[in-house]
């Protein structure tokens, strides 16, 4: 990736991200997974091609929490509870 394309991916990310975030707290849910989970991908990528540590772990770790999400509200399976339980 050129310095061009990266630059595009990032702010492209940004935006999903925080479409995310905003649909998140308009209570739009869960279509907020959607925008926000493409905008955690397209970081992680930037902090893989950078080799950015800290942006990496950021949203790396988010990647985990938006598959825990997606099966909770696609099988309607709530994995937190089951363990706490």
């Amino acid at each position: 990736m050129s310095y061009i394309s990266l630059k595009y991916v990032k702010w492209f990310s940004a935006a999903l991200t925080l479409t995310g975030i905003l649909l998140f707290y308009s209570d739009v849910y869960p279509y907020n997974m959607i925008p926000h989970s493409l905008g955690v991908i397209g970081w992680t990528i930037i902090g893989f091609k950078t080799k950015d540590k800290p942006l990496l772990t950021n949203f790396s770790l988010q990647i985990p929490f938006i598959i825990i999400g997606a099966i909770n509200v696609f099988f309607n399976f709530n994995i937190i509870k089951s363990i706490l339980e």
